[in-house]
């Protein structure tokens, strides 16, 4: 399976939760615009169809990245 790099999906998540808290706070239709575009772009990325599940999956694999990264020496 063919995953998007890191970083990409760091900053398509710290996007989406940008843009969802500034939805939240009363934002225009701009904004939602700018959020449909990065939930599709992540949904294609993390091979989702619904935003909730793209998010679980973008940091999963940021979490996998990690540790691939930085494993635990015990």
């Amino acid at each position: 399976m063919l995953r998007a790099h890191p970083s990409l999906l760091r900053e398509l998540v710290e996007r989406c939760d940008t843009l969802r808290r500034r939805l939240a706070s009363g934002a225009g239709p701009e904004i939602r615009r700018q959020l449909e575009d990065v939930t599709y772009t992540l949904c294609v990325v993390t091979g989702t169809r619904q935003l909730d599940a793209a998010l679980y999956v973008a940091r999963r694999q940021l979490a996998d990245a990690m540790t691939r990264l930085h494993p635990l020496q015990c």
